[in-house]
This record gives structure tokens, sequence and C-alpha cells, in this order.
């Protein structure tokens, strides 16, 4: 690949792609039957909806950067590029879909070598597209966002997840989520890590934490977080949130705080004996 990415242009025609697979999965939505659901593994969904929104997703990005490969939820592609890779959710919030709880999204983050470069979450039930590229503003259907101006925890309102398989730190988790119930405006659990990481870009929330993550969870939504001025780590402050499992970010203002009490309930002695 040695040409030039207007990352722009590019990003605006993944908004195209995303509404669109967005525009399907609605459309299923209203006749879909739990008979369709297949199980990848303990409390891990799966539905054709999910695979052939995937597909359309790839095939449509595949037309537009020919030498990309794919790093995508239900594996429709798999093939890994040297500079350019998509990471793929075709329907960010499963569980929710089969049930039909209106919050679930598609999200898709373009990584040039390991930096995000682009990324766009679209909430369908809203019909809200959040979107950013390298060196933009962070935006929702043409308007920038920003994130809060919360100052401290005890200001703030906070979403998380929860695991559904990797329950081996879940006691340090509940207690930590115990703290922030006691200590804020409250926590939420929307079901959708792209909705959640969207959301706080836009200011709904000022903060948000989870570990057993994805990257194709948590891609597009760091970046419109960082572009919209938030910030984040991973639970030791480091930088290994897209691939590490493990994120929390924030509106920049309160981060520190946020650390120190992730800090007291996954200190890095802990963790590194797991």
């Amino acid at each position: 690949m040695n040409f030039v990415v207007n990352f722009e242009n590019l990003t605006h025609k993944t908004i195209g792609i995303a509404r669109k697979a967005g525009a399907y999965i609605r459309q299923q939505r209203e006749s879909f039957s739990m008979q369709s659901v297949e199980t990848k593994g303990l409390h891990d969904f799966v539905s054709y909806v999910d695979k052939t929104a995937e597909k359309m997703i790839v095939e449509a990005l595949s037309g537009l950067l020919p030498d990309a490969g794919f790093i995508a939820e239900e594996n429709t592609a798999s093939r890994r590029a040297d500079i350019y890779n998509w990471v793929i959710d075709p329907l960010d919030g499963t569980t929710n879909f089969i049930h039909g709880v209106p919050i679930f999204s598609v999200s898709i983050a373009l990584m040039e070598h390991q930096e995000v470069v682009i990324g766009v979450v679209y909430e369908i039930n809203l019909d809200e597209c959040y979107y950013a590229w390298k060196g933009s503003a962070a935006y929702r259907d043409g308007k920038i966002i920003r994130v809060s101006d919360a100052a401290k925890v005890a200001d703030s309102l906070l979403v998380t997840g929860f695991p559904y398989t990797d329950y081996g730190k879940l006691q340090p988790y509940l207690r930590m989520f115990e703290h922030f119930l006691r200590n804020s405006h409250g926590v939420r659990r929307l079901g959708s890590a792209a909705a959640d990481l969207a959301w706080m870009a836009c200011g709904r929330f000022d903060a948000f934490y989870e570990y057993g993550l994805k990257p194709w969870d948590v891609a597009a939504g760091a970046l419109i977080v960082q572009q919209a001025g938030g910030r984040i780590t991973d639970f030791d402050s480091g930088n290994n949130y897209i691939f590490g499992a493990e994120l929390v970010a924030s509106n920049g203002k309160i981060h520190e705080e946020l650390m120190q009490i992730v800090g007291k309930y996954f200190p890095a002695k802990e963790k590194d004996k797991e």
C-alpha cells in the first residue's frame, strides 16, 4: 500500500457502511426469533444477524482499502495486514439485541500499525453516529462533541459492563463497583461498550471502566473519546487498552482520582499473579 490515505474521506465512507449495516440490523430485529440464536461460549451469543452484518461490512470496507486486513468479532474475515487493519464489531450488544433491549451498536475502527486512526460507532436505536479520525475533533452526526466538565468522581455518572466469561476478577470488581455506587452519582450498565464510550465522549457519562474487553469492543470508541478531549488507559495507567482487555476512560479531569480507586482494588502486584 503505497498511497496516502485520506482519513477524513475514508471516515465518511465508513459512516455510510455502518449506517447500512445498522439499517439491516434494525429491520431484522422486527422479526427476530430466539430460535436463531447460537452459543459461542458461556453467555456468548451470536445469530445470523451478526454474521450477515459483518459480511456486509467486510465486503464494503474491502472496496475502500483492498490491501487492509481485518480483526472481526465473528471472524468472517481473518486476514491480517502489515499496515492497515479494520477492527469490526458488527453488533455490539448482541444480548440486548436478541432480547429486544434497544441499545446496540455497529463499531468500526481502522488501525495503522498499532494506532487507531478512524473510529465510527453507530448506535442503531437512537440513529446516532459518532466518529473521529486521526487529528480531528469528535462528532455526532456532524456536530462537534466534547467530554463532560465533571471535576471529581463524587459529581460523576459512571458506566460499566460486567464480564460474561472471565469471572476470575469478579470479586474485586464488585467491591470496586460498590465503591463507585456509594461515591458517585451512580453507575449504569448499557450492555454495549461501544455505546458506553460514545455516550461518554458526548458528556452523557463522565467515565467508563471494564475488564474482559475485546479490541472490537473498544477500538472505535476509544479514539472518539480521545478526540473529544477524554483520556483512556488500562487498569495500570498504561496504554495497553485495545488488546489488554482492561480499560478506564474518563473526561480527563477525574482520571487520576479514578486510577487511585482502581489501583486500590486492582493493584499491579495482584494482577501480575493472575
